[in-house]
């Protein structure tokens, strides 16, 4: 059961300005990873739907959060289809975030008023998803479908859009200034964002310092 309902995570997304996104096959870097971006400041979460037996560890994450970061709306990504959406569903996902727009998804997640981001890639499939009850989606791969440019062009006939941007999104001022300076919602962002040391191990001190900076670039970039 969800803990967040959608018009929560809608705000919390807008509120932050940033989803994490993110996926380990070991618990127990999930865990610090998580608890990491929640020291920095992020509140919402998207772990992503990418190895065999994901949906064991998003359930053990979701049991972590709801203790250890219980203001964290934890969501699932990387969904393609009904039935998986089920899964995540009844396994505690507060969203569901796919890289397509698929209706069957739609149908699922309203049921149980859950959010749901599909990936759109064109200004027709943005109004579909937002005819079938999407309150944010998103636009995947970012930088591919057109940048910061298509979605302040999407903006001028669909000012009440509210678009999330995953793939090409960089924790830097030019960047991050660009989107939001065409009128995303959120962004998303994933392993830009995770920082490792010459080891090639998660820095989880460095990644709470960079959300930080991160969510405050962003706060700043809104004015």
């Amino acid at each position: 059961m969800a803990r967040f309902t959608r018009i929560e995570v809608a705000q919390q997304m807008k509120e932050t300005g940033m989803v994490p996104v993110f996926y380990h096959a070991d618990i127990e870097v999930c865990k610090k990873i998580i608890k990491a971006c929640y020291d920095g400041g992020a509140r919402v979460f998207e772990f992503t739907n990418r190895g065999d037996f994901a949906h064991e560890v998003f359930v053990a994450l979701v049991k972590y959060a709801a203790v250890e970061t219980p203001e964290m709306i934890l969501g699932i990504g990387s969904v393609v289809d009904a039935g998986t959406t089920s899964l995540y569903i009844q396994s505690g996902a507060n969203f569901v975030v796919s890289p397509i727009l698929n209706p069957e998804m739609a149908k699922v997640c309203n049921r149980r008023k859950i959010a749901w981001s599909p990936g759109c890639g064109s200004l027709t499939e943005i109004s579909y998803a937002e005819e079938l009850g999407a309150e944010v989606v998103k636009i995947f791969p970012g930088s591919q479908v057109g940048g910061p440019s298509f979605v302040k062009a999407v903006k001028g006939p669909s000012p009440w859009s509210s678009i999330m941007p995953t793939g090409g999104v960089e924790p830097t001022r030019e960047n991050l200034g660009a989107w939001f300076g065409a009128g995303v919602h959120c962004v998303g962002m994933g392993s830009k964002l995770f920082v490792k040391n010459a080891a090639g191990e998660f820095d989880y001190t460095a990644l709470k310092t960079k959300v930080e900076v991160t969510l405050k670039l962003i706060k700043e970039l809104r004015g």
